[in-house]
């Protein structure tokens, strides 16, 4: 391989992010591993086996390449749960990704959206504007003891820096 091809080949491996290992939001005071999942048996994005990691929906992309990689945290557990301060950002706040090579990703807050669990959110899970962003999901609201679920969903919505 010529050597202009080798130098070509380690800068594109440089700019793949790694798998994400960390979440850090100093404004929240979170500081969480993060779980890879992906679907439910019935078509839902997974969660993180306990309340205080976050999970990363691994079908996606991963945080810091284009589209919107997502992350989804518990809320509302007796004990605490990661994102139980998700609803205190504000748009500009920033937020980090560590990766398993050690690098940081950082994303400042565009917006912040609530969904009823029915509506159609799948704007969370798509982006064509060929950036990078990093969307994070939790519960808020009343709970349904029939439903075993919140009333609202709390989106918010980050761009790379």
């Amino acid at each position: 391989m010529p050597i202009e091809n080798a130098t070509a080949l380690s800068k594109q491996e440089q700019v793949i992010p790694g798998l994400p290992m960390r979440l850090k939001i100093p404004k929240i005071h979170v500081d969480a591993n993060i779980e890879s999942v992906g679907l439910t048996a019935n078509g839902a994005m997974d969660v993180s086996k306990g309340p205080s990691n976050a999970a990363w929906f691994e079908p996606g992309p991963r945080p810091g390449e284009i589209g919107s990689a997502v992350l989804a945290g518990h809320y509302g557990w007796k004990a605490g749960s990661v994102f139980d301060n998700l609803h205190k950002l504000r748009k500009g706040d920033r937020l980090h990704i560590e990766d398993d090579k050690g690098r940081i990703t950082s994303f400042i807050v565009r917006k912040i959206r609530r969904y009823s669990p029915e509506a159609n959110a799948s704007a969370v899970f798509r982006s064509n504007d060929g950036k990078s962003h990093l969307n994070l999901i939790t519960c808020e609201g009343v709970w349904n003891k029939t439903s075993r679920s919140y009333s609202k969903r709390l989106v918010v919505f980050a761009d790379k820096e």
